[in-house]
C-alpha cells in the first residue's frame, strides 16, 4: 500500500511541476500552456542536456546526491524509497536537515548547483517558511522542497521523468496499487 501511495504521490509531483500547481508562485520561462511538445524526447537528455543520451534515474540520483552533499546535506536513509520498477522514472532524495549546519543555505546551494548543471528553474513558491522550487532538465521534472524554517525540518527532492515510457510505468503502478 505504501508503494502505491508513493507512486501516486510521485505522479502528483509530476502534475504539480508540469504546471497544475503554480498558484501563488512565480513562473520562470515556462510556457503558458503548461505543456511541452518535446517532453518525451530523448534527444535533449544527457548529462549536459546536449549529449543526445536519455537522462535516467541513476544520472539524476548522482546529480542530486553530488549537489546536496556538496551543499552540506547528508541523505536521510529513512526517506521514501522508489519502487524497483520505477527507478529509471523516479528519484526521491530526502536530506537529513537536522544534521545540516544551515538547512536553508544548504537547500539554496543545492538548487544553485543543480541550475548550474543544466536544470532550469521554472517555478518558485513560498509560504509560512516553506519554499518549493520546480526545476526541469530534459524530460525530468524536479520538485525541491524546503520546510526547515519552523520546528519541522524536512528538505526533499523528488524527480519524475515525464516522458511517455515513464508515464506508462507510473500509470501501471497506480493501477496495481488500487487493486491491492
Amino acid at each position: 500500500m505504501r508503494k502505491a501511495m508513493w507512486v501516486a504521490a510521485a505522479a502528483g509531483v509530476a502534475l504539480f511541476v508540469a504546471g497544475c500547481g503554480s498558484e501563488g508562485g512565480t513562473d520562470k520561462g515556462g510556457s503558458a500552456s503548461g505543456g511541452s511538445s518535446s517532453a518525451g524526447s530523448s534527444a535533449t537528455g544527457g548529462s549536459g542536456g546536449s549529449g543526445g543520451e536519455r537522462l535516467d534515474g541513476a544520472a539524476v540520483t548522482k546529480e542530486l546526491t553530488d549537489a546536496a552533499t556538496g551543499a552540506g546535506f547528508t541523505q536521510d536513509a529513512s526517506g521514501e524509497q522508489v519502487p524497483a520498477e520505477a527507478k529509471d522514472c523516479m528519484v526521491s532524495w530526502t536530506a537529513d536537515a537536522e544534521k545540516a549546519a544551515d538547512p536553508a543555505k544548504s537547500y539554496t546551494d543545492t538548487v544553485a548547483t543543480l541550475t548550474k548543471g543544466g536544470w532550469t528553474e521554472e517555478r518558485s513558491s513560498g509560504a509560512g517558511g516553506s519554499v518549493i522550487k520546480s526545476l526541469k532538465k530534459s524530460s525530468w521534472q524536479l520538485q525541491a522542497s524546503n520546510h526547515s524554517a519552523g520546528p519541522l525540518k524536512l528538505v526533499m527532492f523528488v524527480a519524475v521523468d515525464s516522458g511517455p515510457e515513464c508515464a506508462a510505468v507510473i500509470a501501471e503502478n497506480n493501477a496495481k496499487g488500487k487493486t491491492s
